[in-house]
């Protein structure tokens, strides 16, 4: 029986045991094409070998080819890319190179320089990451959460809504990201040129702030950010109803939250005393008014008299 030569990988070191030095931090950015499983399988090949060469002219275009010399951990994930760089050019990838791929792409498509068109997502982190020289470097939490804000909601929605003829990158990036280098000054674009989302992923437990940004909008930025998020409105344009002020309050024994008080007057409305729950009202034929239905809680919408004639007929 021949003994086996291959070595065991060493043993896996245990977290939280003691300390050590922490990774250089790592810029990461990622790319990934907009529907490439849903392409013919022969255009794969091509929409694979396309999205690297189009960063590097992008990168070249921009002035940054020693980015693309100097790149960690670079690696292709069928429908896109992935590299690790120096963070100090944070700054720089975010802009000018995101508008600069935005003009590189739009030649590639609208010029038709290749015949299959390629609109991208992109997604921009930073953090603490191994580089070893070898195609298991980069791996950790900022590289994963790279990869999961790619494939969020909010970026994959951009694309989605906006004109596939004039948007053809949509970036997004981690919080981080956002306040190292756009809030903070150092990058050539206003923060009003982002906007913030919660980012999610589909059958995945992630989620996290983060920050779109579309070099070339063609299509509304909505604000996703959690607490924003505006009212729906009810059919016939109102908006849903709150509830009433004194909801919640403590109920007198016997009440019930169901429970209504049905006033009439031949004239005019009474409302006297502490009337709990909701309100009936109904006037018929009283100087033309018409009221009727629930009025509980907090109304919205037109909420004057209905009147067919003079009001004030009869009145002199």
């Amino acid at each position: 029986m021949s003994e086996s030569t291959s070595e065991l990988p060493g043993r896996i070191a245990r977290p939280y045991t003691h300390s050590r030095p922490l990774p250089a931090y790592r810029g990461v950015l990622a790319l990934d094409a907009k529907d490439f499983t849903g392409r013919p399988a022969i255009e794969h090949e091509a929409v694979s070998r396309a999205v690297p060469e189009l960063l590097k002219t992008a990168l070249s275009r921009a002035g940054m080819g020693d980015l693309w010399e100097d790149r960690a951990f670079p690696a292709s994930t069928g429908d896109g890319y992935v590299f690790g760089f120096d963070p100090v050019r944070m700054p720089f990838v975010i802009h000018p190179l995101l508008l600069t791929l935005q003009d590189v792409l739009t030649d590639y498509n609208v010029l038709s320089y290749g015949a299959v068109p390629i609109r991208l997502r992109a997604s921009v982190h930073v953090g603490p990451l191994p580089v070893t020289g070898d195609e298991f470097g980069g791996n950790g939490t900022a590289r994963n959460d790279t990869h999961r804000l790619l494939d969020s909601r909010p970026v994959k929605a951009v694309l989605a809504s906006h004109k596939e003829n004039v948007t053809h990158v949509a970036a997004i990036l981690s919080d981080r990201c956002y306040e190292d280098a756009v809030a903070s000054g150092y990058t050539g674009r206003h923060p009003d040129h982002f906007v913030e989302v919660a980012a999610t992923v589909e059958g995945k437990l992630f989620s996290q702030r983060a920050w779109i940004y579309v070099p070339q909008p063609s299509g509304p930025l909505h604000d996703e950010a959690p607490g924003n998020d505006a009212t729906e409105e009810a059919p016939g344009g109102d908006a849903a109803e709150e509830p009433a002020p004194d909801a919640g309050r403590r109920r007198p024994h016997g009440d019930t939250p169901d429970a209504r008080t049905r006033l009439s007057a031949p004239s005019g409305n009474i409302n006297t005393g502490t009337v709990h729950g909701g309100q009936s009202v109904a006037n018929h034929h009283v100087d033309g008014d018409h009221v009727e239905g629930s009025k509980a809680g907090r109304v919205r919408g037109f909420q004057g008299d209905q009147v067919r004639g003079d009001k004030y007929q009869g009145r002199q």
